[in-house]
């Protein structure tokens, strides 16, 4: 039995890693993904079998945000060519909700760009989201920044299941990204909406010039913070950002981000997001051993992979999506074949 394996039973046993252990997940020999990867998976199928969830997310708001982060082509500091628009009407963010259910997707999330939302836009998504819960079996995660708790609260009563608010780095790496907003203003917006009863989505961005001791330090704290569902977005750098020209990641590094989100964050789900792409390119089939969910469609002002060649490649994996929605099995023959 390998290393990684022994290592994997003991995580499941409730073992916690030490830093040294997490740093040699991230310095592991890149002849040994394999392993990592067989040890990783041994704690995925623990907790959930080779299904995976799947989300998508729909851009309500995008650009027009006051917030300097420097790997967002939505800031203040952007000089990226994005489409440029206020919140959309309640009507488009529906017809995205029925797409979601055609796919097959069991969560939509509703992203809009900004600091925060103002309470107007918190009663447009509101408004959405009751209309979406009474025609879909959808879970709905909101990430509209940082929030108030009376607007948390809106949220909540409204139905929304989740909500999304990234640590995006360490706290040691973090004014390096942006200065506008600090780290714990993340960490109260998400113990905020956890006092609410609304699931605690938070994730991060890897290949931000940050260590490898930054990457431990970000899984242990999502640990800390107890989130249910970790997105790992790696760095796909746009031009017109201070991050442009950023490229250090490597299909392997990325492989090992996603186990030691996996050893470290066993019982959580834990997302392959945006630039898997572009950065896990030929591999993204195998960070499936690891993670259990991914998202379909685009992201925010970047294109993903078709939805259609993302059910071939579960089918082909084998791996059984974890979806409870109601659809005719003519509609779902079309999405997979």
């Amino acid at each position: 039995m390998s290393k990684w394996n022994q290592l994997a039973l003991k995580v499941i046993d409730g073992y916690e890693l030490r830093n040294d252990e997490a740093l040699d997940i991230l310095n592991s020999q890149d002849e040994e993904i394999l392993e990592l990867l067989h040890g990783a998976y041994v704690i995925r199928h623990h907790y959930y079998g080779n299904k995976v969830k799947l989300n998508m997310i729909i851009n309500t708001k995008s650009g027009l945000c006051p917030e300097n982060c420097g790997y967002c082509s939505q800031s203040s500091i952007s000089t990226a060519p994005i489409e440029k628009y206020r919140m959309m009407d309640k009507e488009e963010i529906l017809k995205g909700a029925e797409k979601a259910h055609q796919m097959q997707v069991g969560t939509y999330c509703i992203v809009a760009s900004g600091r925060g939302p103002s309470n107007k836009e918190v009663d447009h998504v509101v408004s959405a989201v009751k209309e979406i819960k009474e025609k879909y079996d959808l879970k709905i995660c909101a990430c509209l920044g940082i929030l108030k708790s009376d607007q948390a609260k809106k949220l909540k009563d409204a139905g929304v299941d989740r909500y999304n608010h990234n640590l995006n780095t360490s706290e040691n790496h973090h004014e390096s990204i942006t200065t506008s907003h600090t780290y714990q203003d993340r960490i109260d917006t998400v113990e905020t909406i956890k006092a609410q009863g609304i699931s605690p989505c938070s994730g991060v961005i890897v290949g931000m010039r940050e260590s490898k001791q930054d990457v431990v330090d970000m899984a242990k704290s999502l640990r800390v913070l107890d989130t249910d569902s970790i997105p790992v977005n790696f760095l796909h750098a746009i031009d017109g950002t201070p991050l442009e020209g950023t490229n250090e990641l490597n299909p392997r590094y990325c492989l090992k981000v996603l186990c030691l989100m996996r050893f470290i964050n066993p019982t959580k789900e834990i997302r392959i997001s945006g630039g898997r792409e572009v950065n896990l390119r030929s591999l993204q089939p195998l960070g499936l051993y690891a993670a259990n969910s991914i998202f379909v469609g685009d992201y925010l002002t970047t294109v993903g992979q078709e939805g259609s060649a993302d059910h071939k490649m579960l089918k082909d994996l084998g791996f059984e999506i974890d979806w409870e929605g109601k659809l005719s099995q003519n509609k779902v023959k079309m999405t997979i074949d």
